[in-house]
This record gives C-alpha cells, structure tokens and sequence, in this order.
C-alpha cells in the first residue's frame, strides 16, 4: 500500500506541491511564449489550469507506477519528475529533451519515471495503461496504473472496452478524467447524455460514482490514495472525474472564443495556484516564506528556458534511432 495514504498535508508537504504546481504553470506559459515567438515547431496543447490533478495524484503513488497520459501531458511528465529544461527542450526539438527532441509536445515520455507517454490518439492510451496493470499482476509487483483522460475520451469506444475488462480482472489501474467542459471545441454537455460523463457511467462496470473537485491538490491526492489502495488490495479498478478547467484554448491555434462571456473569470476564482496558496495561508505559512517560493520556482523556469534556448539542435540523422526496442528502423525478419 502507498505509503502516502494516510499522510497528512503538513505544511512541508503543501509547500512541495506548490513548489511543483508553481514550475509546472510557469513551464506551460514559457512553452506558450516560446510558441508565439517561433522557437517550438508543431502544436502545443497546454494544461494550465489542470496542474492539481497531476500533482495530486502523483502524491498518492509510489516511484514505480506506471503512469499514461494524452497529448495534454506536460503537467503529467512534470509531476512525475520529467524537469522543466527536459520540457522545454523537448518542445524546442534540442537534443537535452526528454526524447531528444523527437517527440516533442503531444508525445511527452519520461520512462525513466515510468511516465509512459503522451498519446495523440484520442482514447488510444487506456487500453494500454490496463495492460500495464496486466503486467503488474502477472509480475506481483504491487504496482498501479493511472490513465489520464479527458472528457471527450469517454465517448470513444476505447474508454469502454478498456474500464469493462479491467472491472472484470480487477485490475489494478485508475482512470482519471480531467473533464475540462470542453471536448476541442464542443462543450460536453452537448454531446453526452450524462452530466459527468465518466463517472455517471460508472454503474455500468460496477464501480462506484466519483466526482471530485480536481482544482484542489489534497482533494485530489485524497481520492486517488483510496483508490490506490484499493487497487493494491486487488479490489480492481476506479473512474475518478476530477472538474477542472483549462485557460488557455484547446491547442495554440485557438482563441477560445466559443466559452461563455465570464466562464475563464468564474473559473480562475479557483485557479489551483490560488487554491493552494489559501491552504498554505491558512495552514500559518508566513507570507514571506510563500513569496520566496514563488520567487525561487520562478528561478526555476528561467533558468530551464535559458538552458533549452542554448541547447544544441536534435541531428536529423538521429531520426530513425529508438524506433526498435534494439533501436533500429527496419523491419526485421
């Protein structure tokens, strides 16, 4: 069992996750201005906005579990300890990316801290992160899986199949949806015939209705330390829907301009940064202590865009390497 359970939000602790949240949100607006200044290639799809969920639920694991995400995975990789140059430089396609620049923002890995990628393929991921739970019972590794997802995921085929046969194993992984209101453009409500689209459809595997505040990173941590229990128990799996909110637009080429006059204000009232900044408030942290905080995670992210900037370039000729577990690109016979 995850030994931080039954952990308490120490005043330590809070400080940590504020500290993650703070250059994770830092990292995402250096990747939008990088964007905008012409020095990442490709889209981006930015999280700010969602950092509770990533971080919150990262405290609940251990080191080992396994984690998978979508193409919006920046604050996933970072919560489970990709760094922020490593970010940045994979973005900016420079050989100290965290794929040496090769995969850049919608396919986001950190194997080395069995983050297992980012996938651009809606849904593709979740079958996925039910056979790493697979794995994880035919090894007797005790380890979990978290899927993250958002809300348009749970209208894709994959979303069933793979919840449905994890139910029936009980297999240890977690299924989480950041349901964001908005699947690209479309709110989710015009399309789904449930309020909660994952968690209302629960029932039908026989698992129970969980929705949870997702701007709160100890109501996060709280609600996915139960289900990691129960994951490692081998009681099966669990859907937590976490309501969130992203500020920026789907991806860079879009302004957003079909929300609601007044929605982003309601919602930034709950900005994970100013929640947490609240709890850390009332928990007696002295204001100067959070001001050198937000200075030094500040630090942080300037110094990752200066070292990304003065990276070298990814070779092309490395284009066709680590496509093979033997790092080749040919079929082999």
């Amino acid at each position: 069992m995850s030994d931080v359970m039954v952990a308490p939000a120490t005043t330590e602790r809070l400080e940590a996750y504020y500290r993650q949240i703070l250059v994770i949100r830092g990292t995402e607006k250096a990747a939008f201005d990088l964007f905008m200044s012409g020095l990442v290639k490709g889209t981006t799809h930015l999280a700010a906005g969602h950092e509770a969920v990533a971080v919150g639920t990262s405290a609940a694991l251990n080191p080992d579990d396994f984690v998978w995400a979508t193409y919006r995975g920046h604050h996933h990789a970072m919560a489970r300890g990709l760094s922020a140059e490593a970010c940045l430089a994979e973005l900016m396609s420079k050989v100290t990316g965290s794929s040496q620049g090769k995969g850049g923002s919608m396919h986001l890995t950190s194997a080395e801290n069995n983050m297992m990628g980012s996938y651009a393929i809606i849904g593709s991921h979740l079958p996925m992160a039910v056979g790493s739970a697979w794995s994880s019972v035919l090894r007797k590794s005790g380890q979990v899986s978290v899927a993250f997802f958002g809300d348009g995921a749970t209208n894709i085929g994959a979303f069933h199949e793979a919840i449905n046969l994890a139910a029936v194993w009980k297999l240890p992984v977690i299924f989480i949806c950041e349901n964001n209101l908005y699947m690209e453009y479309t709110p989710i409500s015009s399309v789904t015939a449930v309020e909660h689209p994952a968690a209302d459809r629960a029932a039908a595997y026989s698992l129970p209705r969980i929705v949870i505040d997702g701007n709160d990173v100890i109501t996060v941590r709280d609600e996915v330390a139960k289900a990691v229990a129960k994951a490692r128990a081998g009681d099966g799996p669990s859907i937590i829907e976490c309501m969130t909110y992203r500020h920026y637009g789907h991806s860079r080429t879009d302004p957003a301009k079909y929300r609601p006059e007044g929605e982003l204000e309601q919602w930034l009232m709950r900005d994970p940064v100013k929640v947490l900044r609240e709890r850390l408030v009332q928990a007696g942290v002295d204001e100067g202590e959070i001001t050198r905080i937000e200075t030094e995670s500040q630090q942080v992210v300037d110094d990752a865009i200066e070292a990304a900037k003065n990276a070298p370039l990814s070779d092309p000729s490395e284009a066709f390497t680590d496509v093979w577990a033997d790092g080749g690109s040919q079929w082999r016979n």
